[in-house]
């Protein structure tokens, strides 16, 4: 059973939220339940201080334990200091871990979702048993309760939901497996697809198989102000879908036709390329045939803080890496997937080489010399005019996304 609360057609007053999710919560048959709450990272708006003080509220000395689990997917993990910030302070009788995807001892596999299997899911564009690991803490308690927002998504059609296990606490080969997919449909073409795309019927199936109970709050977030336009609650998978059709409605701007310039401005939360690299996810659908991308960032001073191979692999189509398989098959597959979500459309053969639909240029702190060489533009920050007349400026990029009609 689902309960939602909240439209497209406006905002939710805090009250009102505070009293629909304990409301839900104490129905939830949670006493004496060892709980894991599975929250994002501070690259997602999400009123997380207030959330968790609802949480703390409803949940200390009812529930048998309370751990709360940042899913970082493969991004840095948080300072002591950055989580005091971003979940608004200490909560006494809770546990708070980082996601640690990168050691092997916080890991531990629940299942294998079979090659003939993830043929029938992946629309026999992959077909390769998957080992499903995720961080052992989701299996150690007998509830998971993810806590997150609903947006357009590059990899998945619209994030939140299961997202939140696989890739958020999950082991690297099922976080690249499932990127890879959506690299395969194309950030494009996969952009705010409702429903379920075949990377979200790969995630469903590898949640299934999570032996504890699963809940989720999921959540509309207003981009830029943190207030809510609806929350739901339920199982993972009806929560999310009652969101995203909202999140469709209210994270989706039309344009009536393509535009030659953009730019994007990064805000602060995204702190290196990797993330910031939603600027242009966002808006490559409506880039005219040509045009440019100017991601505009000054804060940013560094390409990935987790993947410094990608400097090395550089930014390409997909197919410069389908075509040369054999060169890239051992890299990291999430890699390559993000190298081409930020670059966008194109083509390669071995004698025309690689012809790239539109140009994506870097306005940041990196050095001129590591952009050129991950084959992206470059143009000092110094020399950007943020009300260019001659460009479409999409300020606080990376969350609204921008179609055509």
């Amino acid at each position: 059973m689902t309960s939602t609360i909240g439209s497209a057609q406006g905002t939710l007053d805090e009250p009102a939220v505070r009293a629909f999710v304990a409301d839900q919560l104490a129905g939830a048959d949670l006493d004496g339940r060892r709980i894991c709450v599975i929250v994002p990272d501070a690259t997602r708006s999400c009123p997380l201080p207030m959330l968790m003080s609802v949480l703390h509220e409803t949940l200390h000395g009812r529930a048998a334990a309370v751990t709360v689990l940042i899913a970082l997917g493969t991004h840095a993990p948080m300072t002591d200091e950055q989580l005091l910030a971003h979940l608004g302070g200490p909560y006494p009788g809770f546990m708070v871990l980082n996601h640690e995807w990168w050691m092997p001892s916080a890991l531990v596999s629940i299942g294998q979702i079979p090659a003939a299997r993830v043929a029938e899911l992946s629309d026999a564009r992959m077909a390769q048993d998957v080992d499903v690991v995720l961080n052992r803490a989701v299996v150690e308690h007998d509830v998971c309760l993810v806590i997150g927002p609903v947006f357009p998504h590059e990899v998945v059609g619209f994030s939140g939901g299961n997202k939140y296990f696989f890739p958020g606490v999950a082991g690297q080969e099922i976080i690249d497996f499932s990127h890879w997919l959506g690299a395969l449909i194309t950030s494009a073409a996969i952009i705010g697809t409702r429903g379920i795309t075949p990377v979200r019927a790969l995630i469903n199936e590898a949640a299934a198989l999570i032996p504890s109970r699963r809940l989720a709050l999921c959540l509309v977030v207003q981009s830029g102000s943190g207030a809510l336009h609806a929350v739901s609650f339920g199982a993972p998978e009806d929560a999310w879908a009652a969101c995203a059709d909202i999140s469709a409605e209210t994270h989706v701007r039309y344009l009536d036709a393509p535009v030659r310039k953009i730019l994007s401005i990064i805000p602060a939360k995204y702190d290196d390329m990797w993330t910031g690299a939603k600027g242009f996810y966002k808006v490559e659908p409506v880039v005219a045939d040509g045009g440019q991308v100017i991601l505009y960032a000054p804060h940013i001073t560094r390409i990935a803080a987790m993947h410094p191979e990608i400097e090395k692999i550089g930014y390409h189509c997909r197919d410069y890496f389908l075509k040369q398989w054999d060169r890239f098959a051992d890299q990291h597959w999430g890699v390559l997937a993000h190298s081409t979500h930020l670059r966008g459309a194109g083509t390669w053969d071995p004698v025309e080489g690689e012809r790239l639909r539109v140009t994506v240029t870097l306005a940041t702190g990196i050095p001129e010399q590591v952009v050129r060489d991950a084959n992206l533009d470059y143009l000092d920050p110094a020399t950007v005019d943020l009300a260019d007349p001659g460009s479409f400026v999409v300020p606080n990029a990376g969350e609204i996304l921008f179609r055509l009609r």
